[in-house]
């Protein structure tokens, strides 16, 4: 059974990264983020109009992490504490033991081994603090940074796609 509880807020460190909680300070970075036609190309999902659309999705996810629903970690560069994008691990399942990982970067920070270093840690963190077995990532079958991503920590493709939607990949990696 997986025993969820993300109260005190586990802060996740790497050797140049720092996965923090997400607060109301981060409306402009999450309003950028979300608003990002590059990053919203390959995300099944209405993009940030408002900056009130930023404030309700940080209230939405706030609230979702106090009610051990799901956790979203902040990404941040230690030194200079900039935003550089999200984490996230969600629709947590007893049945299956299992855990969905999602997660965005800022255009500028891709390509710089950041999101490895922050999968990473996400990772270790699923499999040795929750005790979860397997973790799944949905990704867009044109989007191979992340399929890219996948593959490093030898997530394996499923030869299923989402039966709702048939443009993502289904990955699994299992402890």
């Amino acid at each position: 059974m997986v025993d969820i509880n993300f109260t005190p807020f586990p802060i996740l460190t790497t050797e140049r990264l720092t996965l923090r909680q997400l607060s109301i300070d981060d409306t402009q970075n999450i309003f950028a983020l979300r608003s990002d036609a590059e990053i919203n190309k390959y995300l099944d999902r209405e993009p940030c109009k408002t900056i009130d659309d930023a404030i309700n999705f940080i209230k939405k996810i706030n609230y979702n992490v106090k009610n051990n629903n799901s956790i979203y970690w902040v990404i941040s560069l230690t030194r200079t504490k900039t935003f550089v994008g999200t984490i996230c691990l969600f629709d947590f399942s007893n049945e299956k033991n299992s855990c969905e990982i999602g997660y965005e970067l800022m255009t500028k920070f891709q390509g710089q081994g950041i999101m490895k270093e922050a999968a990473q840690v996400v990772i270790d963190y699923v499999f040795q603090t929750l005790k979860v077995e397997k973790i799944l990532a949905f990704t867009h079958y044109e989007n191979q940074d992340s399929t890219n991503l996948l593959l490093k920590f030898n997530f394996v493709k499923s030869l299923e796609t989402d039966k709702e939607n048939p443009n993502l990949n289904i990955f699994t990696l299992a402890q």
